[in-house]
């Protein structure tokens, strides 16, 4: 049975990845590791009575002794590094962010080489690495293309890439650098890019209240969207399935311009009887889109199997839907600002 250990596991992604790895019956237990062991995004996957092959532990990454200490304890078979601070606060934070992105990856890696039974490393890697659109004549970017990160965040997941290979060339340990661009959908709370999911909450928190809550994307241009759950399914098939070697990977998505997708929010709120609620659009003067789109996932689809790539229609109809009961409960987080 698979011990499995994971780090930022009660964020978003982790949350999500944990609900699907749990679907297979060859895992065993799952350690979560986290600053901070709140547990309510988890609970919107997995429900109030957590699954008992759950374990937690209270860990911040940067801090190295700790994790040697909690890791070699484990003894994990399996790794999936999530944990890291996101754009806004790498932006603000420049040496904290360094400290955790780089730094508690460097040292989770170092400790993994110890691991006597470890048969996959998973790292959490971004569309960050690349750089502006315009560096790229292709009508698709695949993950061989020069990279040039266009933030601090960025630099320190690109970083993590090239440690992951040297952990990889050191040990032979499958390991698998997944590269993520705009997630939306439930748990999506925090980042740069949770201006989507957020315009989403905002027609659903106005239909429960009976209001117009007006939502405004804070840049413009085109995005690369992932439906929440099917990045779930790709750390979690990255983790499971048989893989051997070192690779870099843009997991599914598809590119459309952010005014596509308002219009497309529109007509799925519509649909659910929640269009008169809708009010969205771009800021005057929005910047554009600071990461790249246009990803190409062929790669990933011809190494892993039964990879999901939901309609990004039906991906907002199942978020309008989630969010709306989640605001007629009382229990929907919705804020206005999007870092």
């Amino acid at each position: 049975m698979h011990t499995i250990f994971i780090t930022g596991g009660t964020g978003c992604i982790g949350s999500v990845t944990i609900h699907k790895l749990l679907q297979s019956t060859a895992v065993g237990k799952v350690v979560i590791a986290a600053r901070s062991n709140n547990t309510d995004t988890l609970k919107l996957w997995l429900g109030k009575d957590l699954d008992p092959r759950l374990e937690f532990v209270t860990l911040d990454v940067a801090d190295h002794k700790a994790l040697d200490t909690i890791v070699t304890k484990v003894s994990p078979t399996h790794i999936v590094h999530l944990g890291a601070l996101q754009s806004p606060d790498c932006a603000m934070h420049h040496i904290r962010g360094m400290d955790i992105n780089t730094g508690g990856t460097m040292a989770l890696f170092d400790i993994a080489e110890k691991l006597p039974q470890l048969e996959r490393f998973v790292f959490a890697s971004s569309a960050a690495v690349y750089g502006m659109r315009a560096m790229y004549p292709e009508a698709s970017i695949k993950e061989e293309v020069p990279l040039a990160p266009p933030n601090h965040y960025g630099i320190w997941k690109l970083a993590g890439e090239h440690l992951a290979r040297l952990f990889h060339d050191h040990t032979k340990v499958p390991t698998v650098c997944l590269r993520i661009n705009t997630t939306y959908g439930k748990g999506r709370d925090k980042g740069k890019t949770s201006a989507p999911t957020n315009a989403l909450k905002a027609i659903a928190m106005g239909a429960a209240l009976n209001s117009v809550l007006p939502f405004e994307m804070p840049y413009q241009g085109r995005e690369n969207y992932h439906f929440v759950e099917d990045v779930g399914a790709h750390f979690a098939a990255c983790t499971l399935q048989p893989y051997e070697g070192f690779g870099a990977f843009n997991i599914k998505g598809k590119t459309i311009a952010i005014s596509e997708f308002l219009d497309l929010v529109q007509q799925q709120a519509d649909t659910l009887g929640m269009g008169q609620f809708t009010k969205l659009s771009i800021a005057k003067g929005a910047p554009p889109n600071l990461f790249v789109s246009d990803l190409n996932h062929e790669k990933i689809e011809a190494t892993f199997t039964g990879l999901p790539l939901t309609p990004i229609a039906e991906g907002i109809r199942k978020s309008l839907q989630e969010f709306r009961s989640m605001a007629d409960k009382g229990e929907l987080a919705y804020s206005k600002t999007h870092s």
